[in-house]
């Protein structure tokens, strides 16, 4: 047979142009992901993509760069958008009949049809490519989307970081709400399409909730609002994680004479605002302290002593009215619904009773405390110093900042790690903004384990099963052993070096300044003390601490 060693020797050929172009192909790919790679001493630098700077748009192109590097951001945004695309747009659409006749439905269809979200998790995933060559791209995309959901120009004379990341975030956490009300509808009423009026109605607790941020009527009205028309529903939308970056304070005041401690307000938030004191150096926790501590406040109305002060003048009127009895008979009715406010809810006054005018004051305390951890907590170190008498200054503080941060009580303490920070570079009306991010891949984007720590043709850690028995220990007790016990001695010792590895990867920062980016470490950015501005921590979950 002639033909069959030029047979043998094409299937050859054809095999080994297959593997050539399986390495060529997907071995960069793995080789820039690979924990052992990036840590090589030989690996060449690798960057990310940066973003061009036409108009001064460093205070955007910090944001963007930051946010790129929360992975909980970047997941939520995946799992967002694909619940989305399962429930189908039907959902979060509004009929463009309705659209026409009620010309104020645009901006609850652009919330429910969460146009920033898809806007933002496109931008994060092309800053998130691994070039193999300097890459710089433009976020004109993205903020052309958002000009478009709030239908404005964004100003570029302010030129804040901070207000950009608020406008943002609280936009996104609005999207996020209004898809949760809309699916909650559509399957408490069984109907594929949501009714413009049911629509308006919940948008109307996203609103007010946006708008009265910090206050305790608008997180009551949304909070009461997610749980009317409830169903049980454990696969439902309780089994939701929420927008990572929420958060809420619960503030509390007590006063001081009568001891009334009022019902608490809860506030959310998605970035904490922290005033720096007017110091020359201080420190993150100075910063908490300033507004988790107790603080007294003067010249406050307290509910239960205006009630008592309504029931001391309602008895002296009752003293001097000895003839009349009609006029006794009211003062002694309005008593006794003043006393029974006063047993049931001091907050509640009776209406149909006139109290005094000009109740006393009373000093109070006032605290607050976290009752929702975010996953990701945006800090604002607030460095404007407002002066009426001149220009507003630059608090040009240092504030020093931990790589983890502790925050809560003995019983209830969370602990989070720093992942990304904006520093800004000059005065209070100009200067330039700078981003540093970890040179982190989190899961599931990374390939961590490619091939080894060795390379293409290193062994690997786990060794495949035999299809062979393996031969007994030998019962010479003087000779080598070869049993169980010498297996774990040497996978502690695999754990430490990659434990080691893992320390030296999370060393590894990016330094970005829009289009320049280079390798930086975290005592460097520990060091920004001067300029720090934005900090981003991650919540660190039990399985992380067992990790680490």
């Amino acid at each position: 047979m002639p033909d069959k060693p030029l047979t043998i020797a094409t299937y050859a050929a054809g095999a080994s142009l297959a593997a050539i172009t399986l390495v060529y192909v997907f071995g960069p790919t793995f080789f820039l992901d690979d924990e052992s790679a990036s840590t090589s001493s030989n690996s060449r630098k690798k960057g990310v993509v940066g973003l061009s700077n036409p108009a001064n748009d460093c205070f955007i192109n910090s944001v963007l760069q930051a946010s790129a590097g929360l992975g909980h951001l970047r997941t939520y945004l995946i799992r967002e958008l694909h619940r989305r695309d399962l429930d189908g747009a039907e959902i979060y659409s509004i009929d463009a009949g309705k659209l026409k006749r009620e010309p104020t439905l645009w901006k609850i269809n652009g919330l429910q049809q969460g146009l920033v979200t898809k806007a933002l998790k496109d931008v994060l995933d092309s800053l998130n490519e691994r070039p193999l060559y300097k890459k710089t791209i433009s976020a004109r995309g993205f903020i052309l989307e958002l000009e478009k959901a709030f239908r404005t120009r964004i100003s570029r004379q302010q030129q804040d970081a901070q207000e950009f990341l608020q406008v943002v975030m609280e936009r996104v956490c609005e999207e996020y709400h209004a898809g949760k009300t809309a699916r909650r509808k559509a399957r408490t009423a069984h109907l594929p399409e949501i009714q413009a009026e049911d629509v308006a109605e919940a948008f109307k607790d996203v609103e007010r909730a946006s708008h009265q941020r910090g206050t305790d009527e608008g997180l009551a009205s949304l909070e009461n609002s997610q749980h009317t028309e409830k169903p049980s529903d454990a696969h439902g939308e309780d089994a939701e994680d929420g927008f990572p970056l929420e958060g809420k304070i619960e503030s509390q005041v007590e006063c001081l004479t009568c001891w009334f401690r009022p019902k608490p307000s809860i506030s959310s938030f998605v970035t904490l605002t922290l005033n720096v004191p007017y110091e020359t150096s201080t420190t993150l926790n100075k910063c908490f302290d300033g507004m988790l501590k107790i603080e007294h406040i003067d010249d406050y109305t307290c509910d239960k002593c205006r009630l008592q002060h309504a029931i001391e003048v309602k008895q002296r009127e009752l003293g001097l009215a000895r003839s009349n009895d009609a006029e006794k008979a009211q003062l002694k009715y309005e008593l006794s619904k003043i006393e029974d406010a006063i047993a049931d809810d001091p907050e509640k006054p009776p209406k149909d009773v006139r109290l005094p005018e000009n109740p006393p004051k009373r000093r109070i305390t006032r605290h607050m405390r976290f009752v929702h951890y975010p996953e990701i907590l945006a800090i604002h170190l607030s460095r404007s110093v407002f002066d009426p008498g001149s220009i507003s200054t630059k608090n040009m503080a240092k504030v020093s900042f931990p790589e983890t941060l502790s925050l809560g009580g003995i019983l209830d303490q969370k602990r989070y790690k720093l992942v990304a920070m904006v520093s800004h570079i000059g005065v209070h009306s100009s200067g330039h903004y700078e981003s540093f991010r970890r040179q982190l891949v989190n899961q599931p984007y990374s390939t961590p384990h490619s091939f080894g720590t060795d390379g293409v043709y290193s062994v690997s850690n786990t060794p495949g099963v035999s299809i062979t028995h393996s031969p007994r220990p030998s019962a010479d007790v003087n000779g080598p052993r070869l049993g169980p016990d010498s297996a774990p001695t040497q996978s502690l010792s695999e754990k430490m070096r990659l434990k080691r590895k893992a320390k030296s990867v999370e060393n590894r920062w990016w330094r970005i300044s829009d289009d320049k980016i280079k390798d930086s470490k975290t005592s460097e950015v520990l060091a920004q003390q001067k300029g720090v501005y934005l900090l981003f921590y991650t919540l660190i979950r039990p399985r992380d601490d067992l990790e680490q």
